[in-house]
């Protein structure tokens, strides 16, 4: 019997794994696409993509993160009830699907004009349909992963960011060489993801029909408790995985227009496009923080439902101090960098002031999506929720106050102090909770690295300029031999200052070859 339920939870915890590392690989994806994208389309066809994409991102994450996760969770609470937790998961997910798809668009003419551009209208509607589609894999996805089968989830995810990422890239060079508009090929780039959509369902469906029948209910439970427990899920727990969304989803609505003065203006649409090339850079600079969070709410969870809170205190200050450490280090080394890293990817180097700050906010998106799972895992799903709310409320309020003056630059600002509230507001929660202990020798001696860093960066990318002639090709060449060398000396600092644990250094990629340098260089310290 004991090997019985051994056996279960090791095929529970490798399943949770095989989904971790499919949303890291779909997330790599989601920002690397963008780059040859925009090579594809400028600057200009960047900004037109990018107003629509935080509405195609919201639909993707309610298919994958969001009601998934909520359905699975009930179909292991009630774990007696499966089949009627689908049947109204379905009715109330699908309802949903329609709303939303019938306010988008619907709304999609004052929507456009909201954002200042009327043009966008179309892309408005294509995105539309997005929200028609997604009901129908987050329902399959939920009831695998609530079944403990998270293969299928998985590969449809990546199916999906495959598919999706191959029609936008070819449909918008095929348009544009067609003599098509930018908006056109915009339109052709949203489009992707009803692609992605649908390939996505078609992997969920082979495997929907080679599964088994699952035993039938037993006892009864009422309707309004799965319904009362859906709302309650569906605010806490899709509104906290949406703060990356959520602060482009208000850069969509209200950064053009505060550029352009409420006039269409293609200046103001290219400054956008130069601000939305932080963005591929915030997501690739966060992946390492998703993966921690990930792998930290099942985690939390169980330690809550032993009563072991030391575990929960061992977990958070672990994953906080991993996460100021590659925070730290990605924000300092790409700021120092980020001139060769703007002409390696984009062409050229518009806007690298107003992206050093924005690099900044990977820093602080880092704490808060790392944060936030630790109370997720705890059971404290409502706090986060709030956070990012208000993180959004305040991205909006400086987006107002600071771009009339500052432009782009206001916006990072905006984008870096936002982040800043909803992390500071979690760790005063984690804090309140007794699940952190003294960070701030740690905090102190990242510093100190980081600053190590800084300099020999400085000095490395100063040499490098005065040798070598500016052009993209040395540009890439510049890129990757100060990432290399930052990343190895900031790496090197950390070992020296022994600020990890052998345990918390096996937890991360490469972790185990770092712990064996560690004790190598203490010996011969010795």
């Amino acid at each position: 019997m004991n090997d019985s339920v051994d056996a279960k939870r090791q095929w529970a915890w490798q399943g949770a794994f095989v989904l971790v590392i499919a949303g890291i690989v779909t997330k790599i994806l989601s920002a690397v696409y963008r780059v040859p994208f925009q090579n594809i389309v400028g600057d200009v066809g960047f900004y037109i993509y990018q107003q629509v994409y935080p509405f195609l991102g919201i639909a993707v994450m309610l298919s994958t993160s969001g009601f998934p996760v909520i359905i699975s969770k009930l179909m292991n609470d009630y774990s007696d009830h499966k089949q009627k937790i689908l049947k109204i998961s379905a009715l109330y997910v699908m309802a949903a699907g329609i709303i939303l798809f019938v306010l988008m668009y619907a709304g999609a003419a004052p929507l456009a004009d909201f954002m200042g551009d009327a043009r966008l209208v179309m892309l408005i509607r294509v995105a539309s349909f997005a929200f028609l589609l997604f009901p129908f894999a987050a329902l399959l996805r939920g009831y695998f992963q609530g079944v403990h089968d998270m293969l299928p989830s998985a590969l449809s995810q990546i199916t999906e960011q495959l598919l999706r990422v191959a029609v936008l890239l070819g449909l918008s060079f095929w348009l544009l060489k067609k003599g098509r508009s930018l908006y056109a090929a915009g339109a052709g780039a949203a489009s992707g993801s009803i692609a992605g959509s649908l390939a996505a369902l078609c992997v969920l469906a082979v495997f929907w029909y080679k599964r088994k029948e699952t035993k039938k209910d037993s006892g009864e439970i009422g309707t309004g408790v799965i319904i009362k427990k859906l709302l309650l899920y569906s605010i806490t727990i899709c509104v906290s995985s949406v703060l990356l969304l959520l602060i482009q989803l208000v850069d969509a609505l209200n950064l053009y227009s505060l550029l352009s003065d409420g006039t269409e203006s293609h200046g103001a649409k290219q400054l956008k496009g130069i601000y939305d090339r932080g963005q591929p850079l915030l997501q690739l600079g966060t992946v390492f923080a998703v993966s921690i969070a990930a792998s930290l709410v099942p985690s939390i969870s169980k330690a809550v439902n032993e009563k072991k809170p030391f575990i929960i205190k061992e977990k958070a200050t672990s994953a906080v101090k991993l996460c100021l450490a590659v925070g730290i280090g990605a924000s300092a080394g790409l700021f120092c960098i980020l001139e060769p890293v703007n002409i390696m990817l984009f062409q050229n180097s518009e806007g690298t002031p107003a992206l050093q700050i924005f690099s900044l906010s990977i820093f602080f998106a880092s704490i808060a999506l790392t944060t936030a799972a630790i109370l997720q895992g705890a059971g404290h799903t409502i706090f986060p929720a709030v956070s990012v709310c208000a993180g959004g409320v305040l991205k909006w309020l400086l987006n107002v106050l600071l771009v009339p003056s500052w432009g782009i630059a206001g916006a990072a600002l905006a984008t870096v102090l936002a982040f800043a509230a909803v992390a500071g507001l979690n760790l005063h929660r984690i804090r309140k909770k007794g699940w952190l202990t003294k960070i701030g020798g740690v905090i102190a001696r990242l510093l100190w690295c980081g600053l190590l860093m800084i300099v020999l960066l400085l000095v490395y990318l100063k040499l490098w300029q005065s040798v070598v002639p500016d052009s993209r090709a040395g540009a890439v060449c510049e890129s990757l031999s100060a990432s290399a060398i930052g990343g190895l000396l900031f790496i090197y600092c950390m070992i020296r200052m022994k600020i990890f644990t052998d345990e918390e250094l096996s937890s991360v990629p490469f972790g185990n070859t770092l712990s064996r340098l560690k004790t190598r260089r203490e010996k011969h310290g010795r």
